[in-house]
């Protein structure tokens, strides 16, 4: 579809308004809905379009997009009382940038196709809220191919690559993959940089020192500095949305019978900063529990 389809974005979260504003700077009519409004207006104020309902932002967009919070939270707002299901018109395309269950997925897109002739995408996203601000995104699609394609031009304007996985359900699997990676990677840089800092060395050049190496991560790098130079105030990303996905990747692994022993490990750990308070924080405040 071209720069003038119609797009409606819900979900003004941390990556959802940056990735609304490179829509708009691409050229894209974009409609926004967020269950708080206020988080609305910097949209407003760079030509979006503020919508009162879930069906006035349906009535008015070609192709609707959303990057909300859990499972619960898409099936909200897609299939609640108010929800988009009842306003949408076949041959409407969602793209759901959320993270969420794969097995939810493949039932939502179902639903999706036989009651409303509308086609579904999971298109879960990498790359944080630097990548959500400059347009690096990487996502992982699961799918129709064909309605891939007629989204393309607008995911082109959010990411760097997408890559398409398969049926419905695919990019969530892929994207559970990725941040058992995440997750694990995120949890041994704390224990690893504090325990550097125990030993005498100046942890804040490891991430400088590892760059480029067999140990560098993106996560090394944005967040390693963070942790020892006790960063913690702004929130990039939060502890508890690592832990819903390490949640899921544990539901994944039963489904497939699968083993997760590393992921399980990185959930206990990442459970215990959650019920101590960090939930809402960012994970550089995971170095915390490793310098008890």
């Amino acid at each position: 579809m071209p720069t003038t389809s119609r797009i409606g974005f819900i979900g003004m979260g941390l990556m959802g308004a940056p990735m609304s504003l490179r829509l708009l700077k691409a050229g894209f009519q974009v409609s926004v809905w967020n269950r708080n409004p206020d988080k609305t207006q910097p949209l407003t104020h760079a030509g979006a379009i503020a919508c009162n309902s879930l069906q006035q932002l349906a009535e008015s967009s070609d192709i609707i997009m959303m990057c909300v919070s859990d499972t619960q939270a898409v099936e909200d707002v897609i299939f609640g009382d108010h929800g988009l299901c009842h306003n949408l018109k076949p041959g409407q395309i969602i793209v759901d940038f959320s993270s969420i269950a794969p097995d939810a997925t493949q039932k939502f897109a179902y639903r999706i196709q036989q009651h409303h002739r509308c086609h579904w995408l999971d298109c879960p996203v990498s790359g944080g809220v630097a990548g959500a601000e400059n347009g690096t995104l990487v996502i992982m699609a699961g799918g129709d191919d064909q309605s891939l394609k007629l989204v393309t031009p607008a995911l082109n304007a959010v990411s760097q690559r997408i890559t398409h996985m398969g049926p419905s359900g695919s990019g969530q699997a892929t994207k559970v993959c990725n941040q058992m990676l995440v997750s694990c990677n995120v949890m041994v840089m704390a224990e690893v940089l504090a325990l550097a800092e125990k030993s005498g060395v100046d942890a804040s050049k490891i991430p400088a020192a590892l760059k480029g190496g067999f140990a560098d991560t993106i996560p090394l790098q944005l967040t390693g500095s963070r942790m020892v130079n006790n960063d913690f105030d702004e929130v990039k990303w939060h502890i508890k949305t690592l832990l819903k996905d390490l949640t899921l990747a544990e539901e994944l692994a039963s489904q497939a019978q699968g083993a997760t022993p590393m992921a399980a490990m990185a959930k206990q750990l990442m459970q215990q900063q959650a019920e101590a308070g960090l939930a809402d924080q960012d994970p550089a405040n995971l170095i915390k529990h490793y310098r008890k």
